[in-house]
C-alpha cells in the first residue's frame, strides 16, 4: 500500500525542525510529565509515556533531560499542567486547530486570540471546527534493513491505512482504533519507531496563492513560536510552489 499521506505536506523538514531543538524538548518534556501524572512512570504501563519517551529518543533529547522529565512528573509538588484545544479560522476559511498544554490558562487564550487577531483570523468556540479533521497516528519507521514488500504486508494486517515509502523511512498512517494494535505490532516486531504521534489530519485541504499561503504560514509560526502550543494542525495546502518557498 502506497500514497501520499496529506499531513507530511504540513510538517516541516527535519533541518528546518533543528533551528526550533529547544522548543521541541521543551514541548516533549511538557508531554512525559503530563503522561506520568495521567498514567504513573512506568513506560510499561503507560502508552502515553512510551509514545513521549520513543518521540523524546527520535529528537535526540539526552537520556538524563528524559529522567528528570519524569521525576518531574512524579513530584506532587511540581507544575501542574492542564490539557486545552482552541479552533478558529486564519483569512480565507482556513482552519487552524491548536492543542495547548499550559500551567496558566488565562495566559494561554490571550496569547492565542492575540494571534488570531493580529493576523485577520477568527477564535472560534471548541467544536466547531473539530468535524474537518480526523484523529490518526502517525507512525515513522526507520527503514533500516527492512524489505519493503514483506513489512508492508504485515503492517497492513496490523491495521494500516496507509503506507509512505521516503528516501529512510516508513511513514505509517492508521486510524485511532487502530493506532495501539499498530503500537503492539511494531513491538512485536522489535521495531522502534523514530516518533510516534496522534495528529489531527485535514478531510480536504484548501489552495491559496503564493502570497496569501505564506502570511498563513508566519500565522502558524507565530503559534508554533507560544511554548504553550503543543500542535497546530491547519488545511491549508502545502502545494509545491509553496513548499519551495518555506
Amino acid at each position: 500500500m502506497s500514497g501520499h499521506s496529506k499531513w507530511s505536506t504540513i510538517k516541516r523538514k527535519k533541518g528546518a525542525l533543528d533551528a526550533k531543538r529547544s522548543k521541541i524538548f521543551s514541548r516533549i518534556i511538557k508531554e512525559i510529565t503530563v503522561a506520568v501524572k495521567e498514567g504513573g512512570a512506568d513506560p510499561d504501563g503507560n502508552p502515553r509515556l512510551r509514545m513521549a519517551i520513543a518521540n523524546a529518543k527520535g529528537n535526540s533529547m539526552p537520556k538524563d533531560n528524559i529522567e528528570r522529565a519524569i521525576s518531574k512528573g512524579k513530584d506532587k509538588d511540581g507544575s501542574n499542567f492542564s490539557e486545552l484545544t482552541y479552533e478558529g479560522y486564519a483569512p480565507h476559511g482556513i482552519a487552524i486547530f491548536l492543542e495547548c498544554t499550559t500551567d496558566n490558562t488565562q495566559r494561554t487564550v490571550a496569547n492565542v486570540r492575540k494571534v488570531f487577531t493580529k493576523y485577520g483570523g477568527t477564535l472560534g468556540t471548541n467544536g466547531s471546527l473539530s468535524y474537518l479533521f480526523d484523529r490518526k497516528g502517525i507512525f515513522v519507521v526507520p527503514k533500516g534493513n527492512l524489505t519493503p514488500d514483506e513489512f508492508e504486508m504485515e503492517i497492513i494486517d496490523a491495521g494500516a491505512d496507509d503506507i509512505e515509502l521516503t528516501d529512510d523511512n516508513f511513514i505509517i498512517t492508521t486510524s485511532i482504533e487502530n493506532y495501539g494494535s499498530m503500537n503492539s505490532k511494531l513491538e512485536a516486531m522489535s521495531i522502534e519507531p523514530e516518533t510516534v504521534e496522534l495528529q489531527r489530519i485535514p478531510n480536504e485541504t484548501k489552495a491559496l496563492d503564493l502570497e496569501s499561503s505564506l502570511k498563513i504560514m508566519k500565522m502558524i509560526d507565530t503559534f508554533e513560536e507560544d511554548d504553550d502550543v503543543q500542535n497546530v494542525f491547519h488545511n491549508l495546502e502545502v502545494t509545491d510552489e509553496l513548499a519551495a518557498a518555506l
